[in-house]
């Protein structure tokens, strides 16, 4: 199948219409509606035990998860972030690239169709000579609507682009936002959804230290602080509800492109959730649950009533640590030189380029 450069803003129909046959029809926005009076649906968030780069394998993991959801009522069902990757810094995530409209987006239509439902989640997506975190959300009637999501964590600067929307998905529902993993602790998310929309939606891939690291450091137990109040957090400062998809289980992966023989393996930290506008859960899945669906009845507001203010900072949580946030900045030329050197002429060529980091040029 081609691989089209889509832009977002004109992405909303083109799965509903040929998609199948490998045609990319002319693009318009979905049929929406605005916000209306207070509605009740049943969502379910999907947590994954993933198989690193293993597309065939999520995806087949991720249709089950869907099915179950779909059994136990959900309307809406969403999908962690990278539902057909998960992250990490190795080698076989150049080949679990995707076009846009590949199939994982194939995926997404096909169980909103034949289920009925609405599906979300995101991927490696090529668009063009470029790769996005691709959040879709997908209709009944094969329509969708994307999100990229803004910043890449870390080694996810390797692998591809941050997006440039602003997360405002419009729904039949009324407008919806999307958040991704780290995203969803930015406060420049929470002022771009402020008062725009009804619900949030999306996911993580949220991993922790080394395994070989000490299991009482403060920074492991500060990072699942995070993982854990993310969603409730955004949910109180947008007063809307949050329905978060998740990752968990152990991954083998590298610690960077300059040490790409010394191992990284660790493990995501589950945390699906659904959480009221109030931002109180009701229903959470831990990462030692595995791999299964979280389902809630949410309402929506007609009128959002946040109860917390966005702090005036980059980043939501106070216990952020320090080294982290110098080390998120840090990777942005780490892992773009390196989506340079290596992922950009992968994607023209086919072939991955023998890597020399940029302080020895």
């Amino acid at each position: 199948m081609a691989t089209h450069d889509i832009s977002r803003r004109g992405f909303t129909r083109w799965l509903a219409g040929g998609l199948l046959a490998g045609a990319c029809p002319e693009l318009a926005l979905a049929g929406a509606v605005k916000p209306a009076p207070p509605v009740r649906l049943r969502a379910a968030a999907i947590q994954m035990t993933p198989k690193l780069a293993d597309v065939e394998a999520n995806l087949a993991q991720a249709e089950q998860l869907v099915r179950a959801a779909r059994q136990q009522g959900a309307e809406w069902i969403i999908l962690p972030e990278m539902f057909t990757t998960a992250a990490a810094f190795h080698p076989d995530m150049l080949a679990a690239i995707r076009p846009v409209d590949g199939a994982p987006a194939r995926l997404l239509q096909r169980l909103a169709r034949e289920l009925d439902a609405v599906v979300g989640g995101s991927f490696l997506a090529r668009h063009g000579d470029s790769v996005h975190n691709t959040f879709l959300l997908v209709f009944p009637d094969g329509s969708a609507q994307r999100h990229d999501k803004d910043y890449p964590t870390y080694w996810e600067n390797c692998y591809y682009r941050g997006g440039e929307d602003d997360g405002v998905l419009e729904t039949p529902l009324g407008d919806v936002g999307s958040a991704l993993c780290w995203e969803l602790i930015r406060t420049g998310t929470a002022r771009r959804l402020l008062g725009r929309v009804r619900l949030v939606v999306g996911g993580s891939c949220w991993w922790t230290l080394p395994d070989g690291d000490n299991g009482d450091s403060p920074f492991r137990a500060a990072n699942l602080a995070m993982a854990r109040t993310a969603a409730p957090r955004l949910a109180r400062m947008l007063g809307v509800p949050v329905v978060h998809g998740a990752h968990a289980g152990p991954f083998n992966g590298f610690y960077s492109p300059e040490l790409p023989d010394v191992a990284y393996d660790s493990t995501y930290l589950g945390e699906a959730m659904i959480v009221d506008a109030r931002g109180d859960v009701l229903a959470r899945r831990p990462a030692a649950d595995g791999a299964g669906v979280v389902v809630a009845d949410v309402d929506l507001p007609a009128a959002a009533a946040p109860l917390e203010p966005v702090p005036d900072r980059f980043w939501i949580p106070e216990e952020m640590p320090e080294p982290w946030k110098a080390s998120w900045e840090r990777w942005f030329g780490k892992g773009g030189h390196y989506y340079a050197a290596v992922t950009e002429p992968f994607l023209r060529t086919g072939e991955v380029n023998e890597y020399v980091p940029e302080y020895l040029l």
